[in-house]
């Protein structure tokens, strides 16, 4: 190196991520609470349940067996493959083979490979928005382009063709498709699935399809694979899945991705000199998550229905908040718009937020309430609260920032 050469030390590449905004809120909400502090998160996407039983049991009996203890295939254990397989045909309809499917470490894993393995610089992957923190991040770190068509409470949350159509272009390849939705709860019915896919089929564009929340979906609304309503799209469909939200099972770090062959291959191909395999430990336990009953999940299921409701009431008693009841996953997404540019009084004085990020900011140094801004999903103006928390600390924490929020000015 040249005298007087100086080069930066973190790549431009890497300084252009941002930290994960959810957990970043519950990593400092983990940490007050740690030094003492009576905290209540909302932030982190987290079932407070334990992982059932049997899930657990077959992880034990899997240690114990010297064969699990050596490297496996980089593409996932041929009995968790055949089950993901045999799983999707029975929740999705949808066929594949088990060389379709790559286990990956997590979903996050599945997000990064699939547009690593998709996008080249200079492609622009369609992201209805909000959504969920890390897509962007994974589409800039493969070269690509995000371009976000935001659809607001007016409408449910749901972005429609004619919006999607308004954001296509030349450089388009891709649309993630996202149902039930993080962060919104968000779910589309079987009419707009089929008519979203039959439209990406007509642009000749892939879909991402992030199916996690697939389980969870109350009032009757039924979830839809965009694989199985829209035929059209042929094999141009990735499905990202995982079992960390079903089966309360987000520390296991067990997700997947099913598409075409030759797309699962190369994937395989980036994650074998990435990570190589998952843990062979959490894929047994994976797999009889997927092969055993789901009776631990509509458990589940009864106690998220009944924190929905108690949430979205609780918020809306609040002047300047409008929640809609969303019908998906385990998040509200409040809109706070009315309580921006409103006074506060704080131990430090009268305070005015101006943004949801300074609203979040507020609501945690006041009451020691965690909530995760709008801003980590897309526009200022909204926040997200996670209702996978327990009963009591959802309602002293809805309480906490009913008391808080009610005194605007």
């Amino acid at each position: 190196m040249s005298a007087g050469t100086t080069t930066a030390r973190i790549s431009q590449r890497i300084s252009a991520i941002a930290e994960s905004a959810t957990l970043a809120v519950d990593a400092k909400a983990k940490a007050l609470k740690a030094a003492g502090r009576p905290v209540i998160g909302f932030g982190a996407g987290e079932p407070d349940f334990p992982t059932p039983d049997y899930i657990v049991q077959a992880a034990i009996e899997a240690a114990g067996q010297p064969k699990y203890h050596r490297y496996s295939p980089a593409g996932g254990l041929p009995e968790l493959k055949k089950a993901i397989a045999e799983k999707t045909l029975r929740d999705s309809g949808y066929q594949v083979d088990p060389s379709q499917v790559l286990v990956t470490n997590g979903g996050k894993q599945a997000v990064y490979n699939t547009f690593a393995t998709l996008v080249d610089p200079g492609d622009e992957v369609i992201i209805p928005t909000p959504f969920w923190t890390t897509y962007p991040e994974a589409i800039r770190l493969a070269g690509g382009v995000p371009v976000e068509v935001f659809a607001g409470p007016e409408q449910g949350y749901l972005v429609t063709v004619e919006q999607l159509e308004a954001a296509v272009t030349d450089r388009t390849k891709i649309l993630l498709f996202v149902s039930p939705s993080n962060p919104t709860g968000a779910v589309y019915s079987p009419e707009q699935v089929a008519e979203i896919g039959k439209w990406a089929a007509s642009k000749g564009l892939w879909v991402v399809t992030d199916e996690i929340y697939e389980h969870l979906t109350y009032d009757g609304v039924e979830f839809t694979s965009i694989a199985t309503a829209a035929p059209e799209l042929g094999d141009k469909v990735v499905i990202l899945n995982g079992v960390a939200k079903t089966y309360a099972m987000t520390g296991w770090r067990v997700g997947w991705m099913i598409g075409p062959a030759d797309v699962i291959k190369a994937a395989t191909n980036l994650q074998s000199h990435a990570t190589s395999n998952v843990s062979n430990i959490m894929q047994i336990a994976a797999a009889a998550a997927l092969t055993g009953p789901l009776t631990a999940v509509d458990e589940m299921k009864v106690a998220f229905d009944r924190r929905r409701k108690a949430i979205v009431a609780g918020l809306n008693a609040i002047n300047g908040v409008e929640c809609p009841t969303p019908t998906g996953a385990f998040y509200v997404y409040a809109d706070v718009r009315g309580l921006l540019g409103k006074e506060f009084e704080t131990s430090n004085g009268p305070v005015r937020p101006e943004t949801s990020a300074e609203l979040a900011t507020l609501i945690l140094d006041e009451v020691e309430v965690a909530v995760v801004p709008g801003e980590a999903f897309g526009p200022s103006g909204y926040v997200r609260l996670s209702y996978a928390l327990g009963d009591d600390d959802l309602a002293e924490g809805v309480r906490r920032i009913q008391e808080f929020l009610g005194k605007a000015k």
